[in-house]
């Protein structure tokens, strides 16, 4: 095995205090930047972290806070088939989502100075210092899906996040289904899920920085679904975090080899995992077997 077991034990840990602390930080004064500016304070605004952060799974090499800033009173919706807005009592949006993300950047800007906020692809980009983080800063719709239950009332529905990217990519999450559900199977799992998470998520960057696998297609947060989708009996069954490792990557590659993953989701169970994704099938199986033998299994 390329790793001991006190390696690994040690790669369960979450991160440490004082990057902790410079977390805490950058989420505070992105809550201060909303709250001052004027074109923003009496909007419903709700800031919440999202991601590894959020769900207690991040690593060092990925301690960066993912910040969403959503819009509740200017909405996006998902409707049951044949139903429309007007069933529902909506009115038109005042604002459209650039607009609004553009208050949000110039808000970041006067706070954290114009030098450390960059436009991204789907976020703004926050960068450290000292006393503060990297940042990503997403600028969201609410999503109200009530689609998922049928839902007829306006006030049922499952909250997610709706947002555009730069390059007019429609994208919808569910960061808060995902910490909820994140949280139950840790509970369920004595709390060896997310530790589980957090070596995977080690032993991939690992593969990263040595050129053994492509972080683009690989990414954290498919690792961290990957092992949400392992049965509770494998985290839990055995006695060395090598063996249970070595039984993951056994059981995720079978299962994708005899089609068993087709109805896999996100941890927050409202996407799939393996539908209209940068990652196929193929690029996951290629990863197990890479890590397979990358960790010495092979021999």
């Amino acid at each position: 095995m390329k790793y001991s077991e006190e390696t690994l034990q040690a790669w369960t840990a979450p991160l440490s205090s004082s990057e902790e602390q410079r977390a805490e930080n950058t989420i505070k004064m992105i809550l201060s930047a909303i709250d001052n500016s004027d074109e923003l304070k009496t909007k419903d605004i709700e800031v919440f972290i999202q991601g590894s952060f959020a769900n207690n799974t991040n690593v060092r090499a990925e301690s960066d806070v993912d910040v969403c800033v959503m819009l509740k009173d200017t909405f996006h919706f998902d409707l049951p088939d044949g139903k429309t807005r007007q069933d529902y009592g909506f009115t038109p949006a005042s604002i459209t989502f650039f607009d609004y993300r553009d208050m949000v950047k110039r808000a970041l800007q006067q706070k954290f100075k114009t030098e450390y906020v960059s436009d991204g692809n789907k976020s703004l980009k926050i960068d450290e210092n000292t006393y503060h983080v990297k940042a990503d800063v997403v600028p969201a719709f609410q999503l109200r899906n009530y689609y998922y239950w049928k839902s007829t009332d306006p006030n049922r529905y499952i909250e997610g996040t709706w947002f555009m990217s730069k390059n007019g990519k429609e994208i919808k999450n569910y960061p808060k289904e995902h910490i909820r559900n994140g949280i139950t199977k840790n509970n369920d799992t004595n709390y060896e899920y997310k530790k589980l998470v957090r070596i995977m998520k080690h032993i991939k960057n690992e593969m990263v920085d040595d050129k053994k696998t492509n972080g683009d297609i690989i990414t954290s947060f498919l690792v961290e679904c990957l092992v949400w989708n392992i049965p509770n009996s494998i985290i839990t069954g055995y006695n060395t975090w090598t063996e249970t490792i070595k039984q993951a990557i056994i059981y995720l590659y079978n299962a994708i080899k005899e089609g068993k993953h087709e109805k896999w989701t996100e941890v927050s169970r409202m996407l799939y995992l393996f539908k209209g994704r940068k990652w196929t099938d193929s690029d996951v199986r290629q990863w197990l077997y890479d890590a397979w033998n990358y960790l010495g299994y092979d021999q």
